[in-house]
């Protein structure tokens, strides 16, 4: 049934939101050796694991601060925009059964470290069909990352009534010009 309802909200969005996708790479060589630097002491403080996700979330978080209009959600019988105030960002979890969404609420009040713990438990109760409805609600931006997939690009459907999602890759190690020069960099795609 969660693959039926999936389906069924992934044609919705489809047919009710216009899919247009921008597509680019982030260069996080720098952020990468960081969060690996911190990420011991931050499991030792019981935190668990520091996911690159956690810094993306926190990211597009000030994006969406300076760009309402990504922070929205489509009202199509009034044909309008709803803009938020708030910041609750979604992130696409595979349980195995399906894909669902938990919703992390308040990104713009939360460290870093307390976007990674709400990441862990909340995929973990998702992985084991034990996440609350409500907790899978009220999401203004989503997030989805197909990086253990592999691949170079993707085109994520937007999770209906929101207006956009952004999509991220594998991050690779990739030969790029710096101070015209060629350097290896870690590079993130992203599909906005």
């Amino acid at each position: 049934s969660i693959r039926r309802r999936v389906a069924r909200k992934m044609t919705t969005s489809m047919i009710l939101v216009p899919h247009v996708a921008h597509m680019d790479e982030a260069d996080v060589t720098e952020l990468e050796e960081f969060r690996k630097r911190v990420a011991p002491a931050h499991e030792k403080r019981g935190g668990g694991k520091l996911a690159l996700l956690s810094f993306v979330i926190r990211a597009v978080t000030a994006g969406l601060k300076e760009a309402p209009s990504f922070n929205a959600s489509l009202d199509p019988l009034r044909e309008e925009l709803i803009y938020k105030k708030f910041y609750n960002i979604g992130f696409a979890a595979d349980t195995g059964r399906g894909l669902v969404v938990p919703v992390i609420n308040d990104t713009d009040k939360k460290s870093i470290g307390e976007i990674s713990k709400d990441l862990q438990q909340k995929a973990e109760l998702a992985r084991e069909g034990k996440l609350p409805l409500d907790e899978m609600q009220g999401g203004t931006f989503t997030v989805t990352n197909v990086g253990p997939l592999g691949g170079t690009a993707l085109i994520p459907t937007i999770n209906y009534p929101e207006v956009a999602i952004l999509g991220m890759g594998r991050v690779q190690e990739k030969p790029v010009v710096r101070n015209g020069e060629i350097v290896i960099r870690k590079m993130l795609p992203l599909t906005l």
